[in-house]
């Protein structure tokens, strides 16, 4: 039987996933069972632009025996109060990342899922896209032996149009700045790669051109628990915005990522490249990408649910990026 699906939150974030949804339900994995925004006026323009229907409360969605799978694409502040009320009737769930404005509060929002058996994901998408799948594979391979020196860049810009959207770039809202909001993907898919961090020395600030509360220009040196050693760099000052890169380097070759397009250079062999360049959203459209990883996600949270396991992108597996956020602005406060 189709798995029912329904959305809370109809905002931004929601149009790579309805259009995934749509797609999944055209080929008969899925039923759209509709969505739920707080606004009225949310609730009716997307209803009117998805042919999609929506419920006047989350409990009256939460409530239908229909449903198996709720997206929340909610503000990062919300989730924990959102999944308790979605674990609470039994629905399995699939989060917008982070999973939470802090570590604390996310472990506790896992504590609840596994305490309910529903299973949650977090909508990480990066790890979905052919280059990144194609990467992680060579890299569960060996082929490019042990790793050595593992940096991520995130050089994107925000105009002043995406501040202006009420709370955007403030703590209250958003639970953090560029690390938290953006820069989270790509650094996700560097410990998906790489495995978790062990120390962090970084610096972080706030620059002139937009009235925020956050950081929105950082660095840092990172040791993982591997060994190996790398810097990263993440701002959403770089106008234009550039494709965010993920550089790897082992014993045995490395690896070049850069949004969409792989290339590898084994130290025997000749090299392989993946994909081709596309932009990731790290211009002034946040928006501005293929909905396909999106696709992916869901995907694997449909595939986790039928075969009764842990989705990949697990909230456990997501929290280990939130630990590295926090560390990162907990050493750049004490030397600031």
């Amino acid at each position: 039987m189709p798995i029912g699906v329904g959305l809370i939150g109809l905002g931004m974030a929601v149009k790579p996933h309805i259009l995934s949804l749509l797609e999944l339900q055209a080929q008969g994995r899925i039923t759209i069972v509709g969505g739920f925004a707080p606004s009225a006026d949310r609730r009716s323009a997307f209803s009117q632009q998805w042919g999609v229907p929506v419920f006047d409360s989350q409990k009256d969605l939460l409530s239908r025996s229909d449903l198996d799978l709720v997206l929340i694409l909610t503000p990062p502040g919300t989730h924990l109060a959102t999944v308790q009320a979605a674990a609470a009737a039994g629905k399995h769930i699939l989060v917008e990342k982070p999973v939470e404005i802090s570590v604390a509060r996310g472990e506790e929002l896992a504590a609840v899922t596994e305490a309910t058996g529903v299973r949650c994901g977090v909508c990480l998408q990066h790890r979905f896209r052919p280059a990144a799948l194609r990467l992680k594979a060579v890299l569960d391979q060996g082929d490019l032996g042990d790793i050595l020196s593992a940096s991520a860049s995130i050089r994107w810009w925000r105009d002043d149009a995406y501040f202006r959207q009420p709370g955007r770039g403030m703590k209250a809202r958003d639970g953090g700045g560029v690390l938290l909001t953006q820069a989270i993907h790509t650094l996700d898919l560097l410990l998906h790669f790489v495995g978790p961090h062990k120390d962090v020395a970084g610096f972080v600030s706030t620059s002139p051109l937009r009235t925020i509360d956050t950081e929105d220009v950082t660095a840092a040196a990172v040791r993982f628990q591997s060994g190996a050693i790398g810097v990263l760099d993440a701002t959403s000052v770089a106008r234009p915005g550039y494709p965010e890169r993920i550089e790897i380097a082992g014993t045995r070759g490395s690896a070049y990522l850069e949004t969409f397009q792989l290339a590898i250079h084994r130290h025997e062999g000749p090299p392989e490249t993946v994909g081709t360049a596309q932009s990731g959203g790290g211009g002034a459209d946040p928006m501005a990408f293929d909905h396909g990883p999106h696709r992916g996600v869901i995907t694997e949270m449909l595939d986790a649910i039928e075969q009764r396991r842990e989705p990949s992108n697990s909230v456990r597996s997501a929290l280990h990026v939130q630990r590295l956020i926090e560390a990162w602005l907990s050493d750049a406060a004490a030397r600031a």
